[in-house]
């Protein structure tokens, strides 16, 4: 753990930080609000002190009650990667500020948590599809959507269109209903 870093970071962004900053192994983690995360993203960017020149990931998360957006960050000047958490995402219309600003290579990270999660990133050029077709009107990775056999489902909570088996419209019963014979 870098314990200077923690200083560093407590210093600049302590009225910022939503939570506490927390330290673990090689990772520091600090969170911030959606309205934050541009200015405290541009600091840690370019700031000599800190200079995060590299994004390596940033990745969508669904609680169950608000929605987060997570970046993690590198630096030569320091040991630890640094994750930051923009927290506190409404569900219903989750938005946050694009940083393609700051790393090109962010647009593509973003279209594929838009598309995965629904999180809208306002200033990407271009945000669409990645995975899913354009006409998809569901995020795969959110709480609550279902697979058509999700067991987690109740028996009560009766038989989805897309669940329903059908028999191939020319077969016989023999071809449909095996048995085995032991």
């Amino acid at each position: 753990m870098d314990r200077t870093l923690r200083k560093r970071l407590d210093a600049r962004f302590g009225d910022r930080l939503t939570g506490p900053i927390r330290q673990r192994h090689d990772q520091t983690e600090i969170r911030v609000t959606p309205g934050d995360v541009v200015e405290v993203l541009r600091a840690l960017h370019d700031e000599p002190e800190l200079d995060f020149a590299v994004l390596a990931d940033l990745a969508g998360v669904d609680t169950g009650t608000h929605m987060q957006v997570v970046y993690h960050l590198w630096s030569a000047k320091t040991t630890d990667w640094l994750r930051v958490v923009a927290d506190g995402m409404p569900r219903e219309d989750p938005r946050i500020p694009s940083l393609t600003g700051l790393w090109p290579g962010a647009e593509w990270m973003e279209r594929e948590t838009y598309d995965m999660f629904g999180i809208i990133f306002e200033g990407n050029r271009d945000l669409r599809r990645i995975y899913m077709p354009p006409d998809y009107t569901s995020f795969p990775l959110r709480k609550d959507f279902y697979l058509a056999d999700d067991a987690a489902r109740s028996p009560g909570g009766g038989v989805r269109h897309m669940e329903q088996t059908h028999a191939p419209a020319q077969a016989s019963e023999r071809v449909v209903r095996r048995t085995v014979k032991a």
